[in-house]
Formats: C-alpha cells, sequence, structure tokens
C-alpha cells in the first residue's frame, strides 16, 4: 500500500475548516481532477476522478467524523484506497494534515499510477485546501 502525506496550514478556526471538509459533495469543485462526487446516502460516496489519462471511480465509506479533530475515509468499491483528515488548532489558524494510503492490482497501471499518484494527490489536497481557505 502507497502513501502520500499533505498539509497545510489554514488561517481558521478548526471548526470552520472541518465544516468544510465534511461537505464531501463540494470537493469536485474543489479540484481540477474530480470530476464528481454523488451521495449515496448513509455517509457514502461515489468519487469520479480523472487522472493520468484515465477515469476512475470508486465508492467510499466516511469510516469517523470527529469534528472537529478527524475526518476518516475508505473505499468500498473501486481503487483500494483509505486516507483522513486530521486538524489542530496552531496560533496561524488550523493546520490540515492529509494522509492517504492505496492500493492498485494491476501491475502495469499501478507503476503509471504510482509515478504520478504523488504530485497529482499534492495537486489535488493543495488545490481543495487553497480553496477550502478561498471559502473560509
Amino acid at each position: 500500500m502507497a502513501t502520500i502525506e499533505h498539509s497545510a496550514t489554514l488561517p481558521a478556526t478548526p471548526e470552520r475548516v472541518f465544516e468544510l471538509l465534511q461537505r464531501v459533495e463540494d470537493f469536485a469543485e474543489y479540484s481540477d481532477l474530480i470530476e464528481s462526487i454523488e451521495s449515496l446516502g448513509d455517509a457514502r460516496y461515489r468519487w469520479h476522478v480523472r487522472a493520468v489519462g484515465v477515469d476512475w471511480a470508486f465508492d467510499v465509506a466516511i469510516t469517523e467524523s470527529r469534528a472537529p479533530e478527524r475526518l476518516a475515509w475508505e473505499s468500498i468499491d473501486g481503487v483500494k484506497n483509505q486516507g483522513c483528515y486530521r486538524l489542530t488548532p496552531v496560533p496561524e489558524g488550523t493546520h490540515v494534515a492529509l494522509t492517504l494510503e492505496y492500493v492498485i492490482k494491476n501491475r502495469l497501471v499501478e507503476r503509471a499510477v504510482n509515478k504520478a499518484a504523488r504530485p497529482l494527490v499534492n495537486k489535488v489536497s493543495r488545490q481543495i485546501l487553497e480553496r477550502v481557505e478561498a471559502r473560509l
């Protein structure tokens, strides 16, 4: 399982940042690579992502929502992944740390994704946090 981490400090309280991050459907507005996110009900979502020239679809379930400290998820279908946002108050606002782990079983696809995944996830994470910050 590959692990990617990204973090940033946002100039707002953890409560305000968490309020925006828990609106999972809005993530499609926060990144150019996320085509859409559909709510499936019961804290489950279907993500449609376009990356490395491939359309990816996967369903995720929120596994932990502990405001304003932690929001975690895991895939239930499609690309196997799990991740979490951890929010920590700091004098400047809120330190947000993303950890994402994923597994791709096709070796050829895995090589391409592994090579591109770190910059792509960092780009998506950066876009999400920048656009969340803009909404604050």
